[in-house]
């Protein structure tokens, strides 16, 4: 073990040589290896850095980074220094954890990570359940960053689950629970009410949750666990209802034309707000956009200093890559990290609602513990072309070969294989006209692959 660290490099070595649950191909997550004795031990060893900052924690199925965004940008333009710490990143490291928009400097990187080294060789050496991981490494790093930064209030989305992961040793001012699918089945149980009963693990005692769980098991769930708590349940569709402003215009996207945000009107037990725009397409960010406007409004309500002004400010800063991104035009080249069946379903939605195009071409990568064959039968029909590929940036993705026998056993329909995400990329820009739109999509891993080398330059788009 180093006692230091010098570069960037050396540091980003470091972190990545833990336990990477991100990495890890049909993980076997267990109690053991999420309980929270072991992050606890590893704030303790610094000085509980959690312990001295107020937080407002996000979890859910699909959403919860999103909408953890669009509450940060909102506390931002209220005029706190605000943290951010989200999962997995883009393109750095350094990406998941923000303040105010702007991340650590690779020299202030290093000196974070020098400060976990003497903790962890402890740990390693003395805990019974063995050193930290990637993930609470990552954790811990976004608590001293936000300290460093002066930070006033963080926003954490949880990385999995709710329970057992490693940002629920926080105490926030109030729980955010997007909504509940089923994804990481393997993980947090096969049935809504399983899946809902790890991220309920959020709720604490006497803190207020906002929901956008829709009723039923999942809900059943949420709202067993809000009265065991005594917490305050604030529901999506109950006592917060959204909608679209009567103005709004849905005007489709081509390669003429230029999107503008729809704008939605939010009530809440808080306050009403109109016309709130949302600059992330798709209507299901509408529903996004209600959660964190509704926990502003508790926020104002908790004596958090708030004007409505700051809500509509920071809902027009809002920018989220590989959220139906646009990252090119003539043709569209659009890249989603839609990744089950809920994600994917809201993708189609927004692309036969708001895209007018020639003719869809569709690059899919797909990771190993999801319901892949879920996601080709939704998606493929959808498309005039499609490309299959693997990404190459994490081992849990799905080899090409056996991407394309399901593909076989769900659809009748002729593809192309490419055994690498240029490849595929080569493959749509030779299929594509300017009118055509190249959808990326499938995995957060194929959308972030292809998106960094598009944006850097290294993919010519024409």
């Amino acid at each position: 073990m180093h006692c230091s660290f010098r570069t960037y490099d050396q540091a980003i070595e470091f972190i990545y040589g833990r336990i990477n649950y991100e990495r890890v191909a049909g993980v076997a997550y267990s109690a053991d290896d999420g309980k929270l004795e072991r992050m606890r031990r590893l704030l303790s060893l610094l000085d509980r850095p959690d312990e001295r900052l107020p937080v407002v924690h996000v979890a859910g199925t699909k959403g919860k980074g999103s909408t953890s965004v669009m509450i940060s940008e909102i506390l931002s333009a209220a005029g706190y220094r605000t943290g951010l710490f989200t999962s997995p990143h883009v393109a750095a490291f350094e990406e998941r954890m923000v303040v105010n928009g702007q991340r650590p400097a690779p020299e202030h990187l290093v000196d974070l990570v020098n400060r976990l080294v003497e903790p962890v060789k402890e740990m390693d050496s003395s805990s019974p359940g063995g050193g930290p991981t990637y993930f609470e490494l990552a954790t811990a790093l976004a608590w001293l960053y936000f300290l460093d930064q002066g930070a006033e209030i963080a926003v954490l989305e949880v990385g999995l689950g709710g329970r057992l992961d490693a940002t629920n040793i926080c105490r926030p001012l109030v729980g955010v629970i997007t909504n509940i699918s089923r994804d990481h089945t393997n993980v947090l149980g096969s049935s809504l009410a399983q899946i809902a009963g790890e991220k309920a693990g959020i709720v604490k005692p006497g803190i207020p949750l906002i929901s956008g769980v829709a009723a039923g098991p999942a809900g059943d769930v949420i709202d067993q666990v809000c009265r065991r708590e005594v917490s305050s349940l604030y529901r999506l569709g109950t006592e917060i209802e959204w909608r679209p402003s009567t103005d709004t215009s849905y005007a489709q996207i081509g390669s003429e034309i230029e999107e503008e945000p729809f704008l939605i009107d939010v009530e809440t037990p808080w306050g009403s707000w109109r016309k709130v725009p949302v600059s992330l397409r798709g209507l299901h960010q509408g529903a996004n956009a209600a959660l964190a406007v509704s926990t502003a409004g508790l926020l104002a309500a908790c004596n958090l200093e708030m004007s409505s002004r700051a809500i509509y400010n920071g809902m027009s800063a809002v920018r989220w890559p590989a959220r139906i991104e646009i990252v090119s035009r003539s043709p569209l080249v659009l890249v989603d990290a839609a990744h089950n069946w809920a994600s994917a379903e809201a993708l189609v939605q927004t692309l036969e609602a708001q895209f007018s195009v020639r003719r869809r071409i569709l690059i899919l990568a797909a990771t190993k513990d999801k319901d892949v064959a879920g996601l080709l039968r939704l998606l493929l029909p959808r498309f005039d072309s499609v490309i299959l590929t693997q990404y190459q940036t994490n081992p849990r993705g799905v080899p090409v070969e056996e991407l394309a026998a399901l593909a076989q056993a769900t659809s009748s329909r002729s593809f192309h294989l490419a055994p690498d995400a240029p490849t595929a990329w080569r493959i749509a820009r030779r299929l594509a006209l300017a009118k055509d739109l190249i959808c990326i999509t499938g995995s957060f891993f194929i959308a972030t692959e292809l998106r960094t080398m598009i944006v850097d330059g290294a993919m010519a788009i024409s």
